[in-house]
């Protein structure tokens, strides 16, 4: 039995299946992962100087001016088979992406874990709680003043050195300690404290399924090892036909 069919009968046995993604679940809608040579985001540009309070705090008008590029950029691409085979699922959904696509497919918001926080959202820098929601096809540089408290606006995104969002990261151990199925979607599996939840779920007694054209940082705990892009294995594994017009 070839590894997608071992998936597909995992996931079918599985009573508590959790889905676990990063960018490359959205490669196949038309967005660069952060990591792939050649095209990804880090390759182009040095993270810490785009994705930090320091690169922040040195040239605000760049970062800002990045994160407008990118929420046009978002704005114009649409969820793709995968979102969607994910969102007719039902299955709850850890992710890294900020990208909104799993919201836009269908899949709940209750049933989400936004472990790096939400790009159509703007936040207070110094962290007073006001938050609110941007219009990505608009987005420009210009975010503003919190009307709080004054202090700058920022999109609502985990940078470099910050901590997760505990609500979410609650969220996300607790459904990674009650799942028997771990399928792991599209994420190189590097970053911590993130990539530790695979490792978290396997000694929990999960099956771990991993879809990814390329070796993972987390292989050695890999059950089932699916080498393709998410868009073509994600319906079949769940038992989906992707030329389904719904997963259009």
């Amino acid at each position: 039995m070839n590894e997608l069919a071992l998936a597909r009968d995992a996931v079918a046995g599985s009573h508590h299946p959790v889905v676990f993604s990063g960018a490359g679940l959205s490669a196949d809608s038309g967005l660069p992962t952060f990591r792939d040579q050649g095209e990804g985001f880090w390759e182009r540009h040095d993270p810490h100087e785009l994705a930090s309070v320091e690169g922040f705090r040195k040239d605000p008008e760049l970062v800002l001016s990045w994160y407008a590029m990118r929420r046009r950029l978002y704005a114009e691409v649409e969820p793709n088979p995968a979102h969607l085979a994910i969102a007719s699922s039902g299955m709850l959904n850890i992710t890294q992406n900020v990208d909104g696509l799993l919201k836009r497919a269908g899949v709940d918001a209750a049933r989400i874990a936004h472990l790096h926080g939400r790009i159509n959202h703007d936040r207070c820098h110094s962290g007073c709680g006001h938050l609110r929601e941007v219009d990505m096809k608009n987005a420009t540089q210009d975010l503003g003043r919190c009307p709080d408290c004054g202090d700058a606006m920022r999109p609502d995104v985990v940078w470099f050195g910050e901590g997760l969002p505990s609500s979410q990261w609650t969220r996300a151990t607790r459904w990674c300690e009650e799942a028997d199925c771990l399928l792991v979607v599209g994420t190189s599996a590097v970053v911590e404290p993130a990539a530790g939840l695979v490792g978290f779920a396997r000694r929990n007694g999960a099956v771990i399924i991993d879809v990814n054209p390329h070796r993972v940082g987390v292989e050695e705990l890999v059950d089932i090892k699916v080498r393709m892009g998410a868009a073509e294995a994600i319906p079949a594994i769940l038992g989906m036909d992707a030329a389904d017009p719904s997963l259009k």
